[in-house]
């Protein structure tokens, strides 16, 4: 009922594409008078294998190419997602010939004929653009709930500011006490209110907070800053985190013998030993491409900090021109002028981080986590953002929440927005989490995302 949560809308629109194929399907195999032509069979026989492979196909690839990510913006560009669903359907009817062309099933197999696929495919498009219009504008839906927020004067400016860091389809209203009172005398629309600390602790306030205890729990919901943010933007920005707001003891894998950390371990060593195995070939091949290009050393060693701060030695193709050891650290920039032309295409495909797979096998870092940093960046980044340190409570990752939610780091600025997700990462660390950042870290490599 709260809130509009992405995946729950990503999921929907997975179902409803899926409907829409099917319904699509037996239009075409029992209506074939309505087309004036024949367009397919009437049977099934033969057709399963085929038919599972277009009802993967379409989401993923329109997973792939953003047709549900658009459900996430602020805005919906109607054009941006005609252009990404139809890339999807020409993608799918491209896949789905050089399938028919490898396996060349027999003519019984219908459901890939050219003019059942473009039919098909032609009908499904419209079907999508209409399903992700719908839910956007709340259909099959409730209704989002306002989003109110009572607070002191001082404590007002720096929750805004870190709620605007992030774009935001749901606005934050703050609210008077009076309009508060009013509003709730005739609540008829679900509310979300936020109280701050000090409006908890004021004593004035008493029977306010009697009042919202007894109101309907289905209209009005009252939370804490930190839950809001933890629940609306899935972070935990640090500014707004008191002192002993985040202490190691409610960490899940706190635990002497956690399964989900011991999971997460034994994830890491088998997954990144078939990694390693699987990657060798690419690996050689950029290193040789590094090395060619200006015949400089192929590897990039660098201390990073890792578990506790302690520093290790973090191993990447290099991709960027050979500088003096006497050069001062700076922040990577959009655009910077170090990076080699090869090094611009491995950072994209991400295919620099992989030697960091041997980091993985001896345990100084994990496959998901918060990125290492540099110790020289952290000495000012731990001046200037509270909680920093925190993220050292976990082994550092190839990838993490704040890598797949945020852009690169290149200011103080940046790295507080990333430690917010880090922060939300430590508090709520569990498998399904791992599993939605590796997803999207593939994602991220298939589309050549990376900086």
């Amino acid at each position: 009922m709260w809130g509009r949560d992405p995946r729950t809308l990503l999921l929907r629109a997975l179902l409803l594409d899926w409907l829409g194929q099917i319904l699509i399907l037996v239009l075409i195999m029992f209506a074939p008078a309505a087309f004036g032509v024949p367009m397919g069979g009437t049977h099934w026989v033969g057709q399963e294998s085929w038919l599972l492979f277009c009802l993967l196909l379409y989401p993923l690839l329109g997973w792939l190419f953003g047709s549900y990510t658009v459900l996430r913006w602020r805005r919906l560009p109607v054009g941006v997602l005609l252009q990404r669903l139809l890339l999807t359907a020409l993608v799918m009817l491209m896949v789905v010939g050089l399938a028919r062309w490898l396996f060349n099933p027999g003519e019984q197999v219908w459901l890939v004929y050219r003019r059942v696929q473009i039919f098909w495919l032609s009908a499904l498009t419209s079907w999508s653009l209409f399903v992700r219009i719908g839910l956007r504008r709340g259909m099959l839906l409730p209704e989002p709930p306002r989003l109110l927020l009572l607070a002191a004067d001082e404590e007002r400016g720096p929750i805004l500011q870190a709620w605007r860091r992030v774009p935001q389809r749901e606005r934050l209203e703050t609210i008077q006490l009076g309009q508060l009172q009013r509003e709730l005398q005739g609540l008829s629309q679900p509310l979300m209110l936020t109280l701050t600390p000090q409006m908890r602790r004021e004593a004035s306030l008493q029977q306010l907070r009697n009042q919202l205890e007894t109101s309907d729990p289905s209209l009005l919901r009252v939370m804490s800053t930190e839950r809001l943010f933890e629940q609306m933007q899935e972070r935990l920005p640090p500014v707004l985190l008191p002192d002993v707001g985040l202490s190691y003891d409610d960490l899940p894998w706190a635990a002497t013998f956690s399964v989900q950390a011991q999971l997460k371990r034994a994830a890491d060593l088998i997954v990144a030993g078939g990694l390693l195995v699987l990657t060798f070939p690419f690996v050689a091949l950029a290193a040789l491409l590094v090395w060619l290009e200006d015949r400089g050393p192929v590897f990039y060693v660098q201390q990073r900090s890792g578990w506790l701060g302690r520093p290790f030695s973090v191993l990447k193709l290099r991709t960027m021109v050979v500088q003096s050891a006497a050069d001062a650290p700076t922040w990577t920039q959009p655009g910077d002028r170090r990076i080699t032309k090869v090094g611009y295409w491995l950072r994209r495909l991400r295919l620099d981080e992989l030697p960091q797979l041997l980091n993985v096998l001896s345990g100084e870092m994990s496959l998901i986590g918060p990125r290492p940093e540099r110790p020289e960046f952290e000495e000012e980044l731990e001046r200037h953002i509270p909680h920093y340190r925190k993220r050292h409570w976990m082994r550092p990752g190839l990838s993490g929440w704040a890598q797949v939610c945020a852009p690169y780091a290149s200011s103080i600025e940046d790295s507080d927005l990333k430690l917010s997700y880090d922060l939300y990462y430590l508090r709520h660390f569990s498998t399904w989490i791992d599993l939605v950042i590796l997803f999207r870290t593939i994602k991220t490599v298939l589309k050549a995302g990376g900086r």
